[in-house]
């Protein structure tokens, strides 16, 4: 993939006002300025099909109405069990509203029901959008096994439940320091593929 031009100073707009979400592309992304979505914008619908897509709306979304160079992800947890789900329905799996315990139960409990599969991946799609509106997209997936229950107090979402297939030993991310986390996790990936195609 050609790389841009470099220029003096990154500065990205990042499709979100979560906090949480700031912080950690901030880590995962070194050297690049990232500044969370203004109050004034709005969070747009994501209607797609696919991490892509929805990363895509949020991103096309956040340029139109900055004129600058945009970031924006979509991710999470693919059950083989499941045909894939919960897949984009990840965050609201239990329902709108509904927090990371009751999402984790709703997809153990589909899991142990379907049989024997605990076969599982993250997934992260990252987009950028330059300031001539060109898109790029970035993807990044955690392959790994599903336990019955939780443990770890770490990490979010279904971390808990989620034993990497990179790792030697049978830790949760939820069990793993954030550096080892990054290390392997779909959207550290994911940011280091758009950071290797950053200038430097």
């Amino acid at each position: 993939m050609k790389r841009r031009e470099a220029t003096a100073k990154q500065v990205f707009t990042l499709a979100t006002r979560n906090q949480h979400k700031v912080r950690e592309m901030a880590e995962l992304l070194p050297g690049v300025d990232l500044r969370p979505l203004p109050d004034e914008v709005p969070s747009p619908p994501e209607t797609g099909d696919s991490f892509e897509a929805n990363a895509l709306i949020k991103a096309r979304s956040a340029h139109e109405a900055t004129g600058e160079a945009t970031i924006a992800d979509d991710s999470g947890i693919e059950a083989a069990a499941l045909g894939g789900a919960p897949g984009i329905y990840s965050a609201r799996y239990a329902g709108e509203g509904a927090g990371d315990e009751a999402n984790l139960e709703k997809l153990l409990r589909e899991v142990d029901a379907a049989g024997m599969d605990r076969r599982a991946a993250y997934v992260c799609a990252i987009v950028l959008i330059d300031e001539g509106g060109h898109e790029y997209v970035f993807e990044g997936r955690c392959e790994g096994t599903l336990l019955e229950e939780g443990r770890g107090s770490g990490g979010f979402g279904y971390d808990p439940a989620f034993v990497p297939d990179d790792r030697d030993d049978d830790r949760t991310l939820a069990e793993l320091d954030p550096a080892d986390k990054d290390a392997i996790s779909h959207r550290g990936r994911a940011a280091r593929a758009l950071l290797a195609w950053l200038p430097g």
